[in-house]
């Protein structure tokens, strides 16, 4: 059966924590994640894959802070829209090559993609988006004092700036990605969450600062576009309770209701994966048909039910 899949790929796996994040390091890493989605595509499936931007967008604001004598600082938002600019690039080159090692010949394209917010979100006043690279807590401690910015502790990994992190109302350029999938393109959209945007008494929409969870975005698109499954990838094969103790139970399918409670006992933590539960309980309730949470490299098989976690209404 042909389906639209939304794929999100986490942008620590662009960058991973222990790199420095030169292009050259991100490219390799984008290399080395394109042939699974490839083999999605392979299947049959119409695709769209979404990008997050955590530590590139965080490398963006302290390349503001370093060189603002300089040159003037860029809002947030514009440092979202680069960050879909540099890696939506890297992903449609990186892609395309992957498609025709597999014998396909697709158009690959990545959109500039905005995404409409509500100027009266709470998250605006209490930031909770984690960007850029894990420091010390001295560390964290001293860029507080000298800037105002806020850091908290990220799953025992180390400290790092939080930002605001509004909820995706609707995709802007959705209609123009429904059509471009319908002619069979592969999509790449709604990168580091999608460029957050509010819309005036006049229509016109303004960026505005924040980092939109790339999960919820995720979410957000797949419905916006009418796709059957949202793919939440992640460095484990599968969603488990009491993840890392002897007790640990890894799970193959559960319905939403179910994922609601687990969420709610604290099962998935909100620095992992809590936000990606989250964003699938949110599909399924809004007409989304089935969710896969599962590791990129067994991405074909997770669609087949044969790896991953499905969470299903």
């Amino acid at each position: 059966m042909v389906r639209t899949v939304v794929l999100a790929i986490g942008g620590n796996a662009i960058t991973k924590p222990q790199e420095r994040g030169t292009f050259e390091e991100q490219m390799q890493n984008i290399r080395a994640a394109v042939d699974p989605v490839a083999g999605v595509v392979a299947e049959g499936h119409r695709v769209v894959v979404v990008h997050g931007n955590g530590p590139q967008v965080g490398n963006l604001l302290i390349k503001n802070d370093l060189a603002k004598e300089a040159v003037p600082a860029m809002p947030l938002y514009v440092c979202v829209s680069n960050t879909q600019g540099s890696l939506g690039y890297a992903l449609q080159q990186q892609l395309r090559a992957a498609l025709t090692r597999q014998g396909l010949n697709r158009e690959v394209v990545a959109y500039i993609t905005q995404v409409l917010v509500d100027p009266a979100d709470p998250a605006f006043q209490h930031p909770t988006k984690p960007v850029g690279p894990f420091v010390t807590e001295a560390e964290a401690q001293k860029i507080m004092q000298a800037t105002g910015y806020k850091f908290v502790e990220d799953s025992g990994r180390g400290w790092r700036r939080v930002v605001p992190s509004p909820y995706p109302q609707r995709i802007i350029e959705g209609e123009a990605i429904k059509k471009a999938l319908e002619n069979e393109t592969v999509v790449i959209a709604a990168g580091g969450g999608g460029i957050p945007v509010i819309q005036d008494a006049s229509g016109e929409l303004h960026g505005v600062d924040g980092v939109i969870d790339k999960d919820l975005a995720a979410m957000r698109l797949a419905l916006d576009t009418g796709a059957d499954v949202l793919f939440l990838l992640t460095g484990v094969r599968r969603v488990a309770l009491n993840f890392g103790r002897p007790d640990q139970q890894e799970l193959d399918q559960i319905p939403a209701d179910l994922a609601r409670d687990y969420l709610a006992q604290g099962h998935f933590p909100a620095g992992s994966m809590g936000p990606k539960v989250a964003a699938a309980i949110a599909f399924l309730e809004q007409g989304g048909e089935r969710v896969v949470i599962g590791h990129l490299a067994e991405a074909a098989a997770a669609l087949r039910g044969e790896a991953g976690t499905a969470i299903v209404s």
